[in-house]
């Protein structure tokens, strides 16, 4: 019956259409509304949920964009507000800066992952070794759950398995930048295999140690933020010195980018900035690093 209804609608629509007017254009609109009468133009509900959706989409652009090009947005909104160039020459030049930061912040998580994924190791290896498991087997089944060799677990597990030199194994593997625990397991290996010592035992003692280490460096860290906050909100203030001369009816950014004594104060002023703002930060790392 659906199929006969379908045959006697699109004969009709045919018959209509061979016709000019708005019976015409009734059977188009009614085909192209799947049978459902009054669909029409879009409403202005219609064209609102489309704009909302590119809206959305473009937002999506913009929370993709990597944190330096912002620099360079910012650069043309100030190059637009203060009819200037300069701002947008800056904020070009501050991209490849911001990018290097945000280089070296990904590389410091990094870090962190691996010295975490070495502790657990660590942990699951000497658990598996009181449950009675030879080393090799051991290794196998503590990395496969902890991923604390990364890159390097297949050659690990396949010295491990047929029985090749894991301590130098595992001391290639600990190049990576955070993985220098596995020097404290190779140690540990070397020791139990050759001398017989208790692996697990001293796995617990390289746990404890590594442990105590990464608790150290996160005190440390966390008892510079506030130097580290400290030296960004100074390096904020001549920002903000232009916002409050811009809401007291002064017209800064004119002064700034289209005077020679402004220009000559914004290079000079610059300049001291960023010197100050490295040198605070580069303290702030050598802290960090001792």
């Amino acid at each position: 019956m659906t199929v006969g209804a379908a045959m006697v609608c699109a004969g009709a629509a045919a018959w209509l259409m061979g016709e000019q007017g708005p019976r015409a254009r009734r059977a188009q609109l009614l085909c192209a509304g799947d049978g459902m009468p009054g669909v029409g133009p879009p409403t202005w509900g219609h064209r609102a949920r489309d704009r909302a959706a590119r809206a959305v989409r473009r937002l999506r652009l913009l929370h993709r964009l990597r944190g330096e090009w912002w620099s360079l947005v910012a650069g043309l909104m100030v190059a637009l507000l203060g009819a200037s160039v300069v701002p947008l020459v800056v904020g070009a030049l501050g991209v490849p800066l911001a990018r290097r930061a945000r280089l070296a912040a990904r590389a410091r998580r990094e870090r962190e992952r691996r010295a975490d994924a070495v502790i657990a190791l660590c942990g699951a290896l000497a658990g598996e070794v009181r449950a009675g498991r030879q080393p090799g087997e051991a290794l196998l089944r503590a990395a496969r759950d902890s991923g604390g060799l990364g890159d390097a677990q297949a050659v690990v597990l396949a010295a491990a398995r047929f029985g090749g030199d894991v301590p130098g194994a595992l001391t290639d593997a600990a190049r990576r930048p955070g993985a220098d625990g596995l020097l404290g397991l190779a140690a540990c290996w070397r020791v139990a295999v050759d001398r017989g010592a208790g692996l697990a035992a001293g796995l617990d003692r390289l746990e404890g140690a590594l442990r105590a280490e990464r608790d150290q460096r996160a005190d440390l860290r966390a008892q510079l933020t506030g130097a580290r906050s400290t030296a960004v909100l100074l390096a904020g203030l001549p920002l903000l010195g232009l916002l409050l001369g811009t809401a007291l009816g002064a017209d800064p950014l004119h002064v700034v980018l289209h005077t020679g004594a402004g220009i000559g104060c914004l290079l000079v002023g610059g300049v001291l900035e960023g010197a100050g703002l490295w040198w605070a930060l580069r303290i702030v790392r050598r802290a960090e690093a001792v």
